[in-house]
């Protein structure tokens, strides 16, 4: 999918000769980011690594587990720019979506993997549940107040006024609260319908 996405991009870049969706490669870096920290959890969870190096983990994989479905958004983007199809810019930025969203989905079979191991199934899809919809609210902070996942180790204290706002009153800021709850729960489902179709079928059978 990697491949297949640089490819369409290389293919528009070449045929237009604008860089406009080269911005795609780099939130589908950020979209890796998540996939090698569930990665690195999992097997420090299955060496018996200190807690605090599993935690370290865990909090880089959560922390960035957001640009993953994140670029689900870039199709706000979408259209028409002659002299490339709209239909090609469709499949681009649908390409790139889907590869991200699999690596956060991923990326979180590997956790909750590990946790289910350590503390069992209702912690893990309880870890499942509220990690996507904190994935939905960093969508929120993403797209509409332009904040992103490296800014939480360079300003985190901006992070959290603009955060902590919005929380105290969410009355009056209901649209954190609906993205939230919208992108969250589509999250959700899309997940389990994923384990539904092939870890547990897999199991099954």
């Amino acid at each position: 999918m990697w491949l297949w996405c640089a490819s369409l991009l290389a293919l528009r870049v070449e045929r237009s000769g604008t860089p406009f969706y080269l911005f795609l490669c780099w939130n589908l870096f950020l979209a890796w980011i998540p996939w090698w920290a569930g990665q690195a959890f999992r097997a420090s969870s299955r060496r018996g690594s200190s807690a605090a190096r599993q935690l370290a983990w865990f909090a880089l994989w959560l922390l960035f587990l957001p640009n993953a479905p994140y670029i689900l958004t870039d199709l706000l983007h979408l259209a028409p720019r002659p002299p490339i199809p709209l239909w090609f810019d469709l499949a681009l930025l649908l390409s790139y979506a889907g590869t991200g969203l699999l690596l956060g989905y991923a990326s979180l079979l590997e956790v909750q993997a590990a946790l289910e191991e350590r503390f069992g199934q209702v912690t893990g899809w309880g870890i499942a549940a509220g990690s996507l919809f904190l994935s939905g609210f960093g969508i929120y902070l993403g797209r509409f107040r332009r904040w992103n996942s490296w800014q939480a180790l360079t300003d985190p204290a901006g992070i959290f006024r603009d955060i902590s706002d919005r929380l105290l009153d969410p009355t009056s800021h209901p649209h954190p609260v609906t993205v939230t709850l919208v992108f969250g729960g589509g999250l959700f489902l899309g997940y389990a319908a994923l384990r539904l179709l092939t870890v547990d079928t897999c199991d099954y059978f």
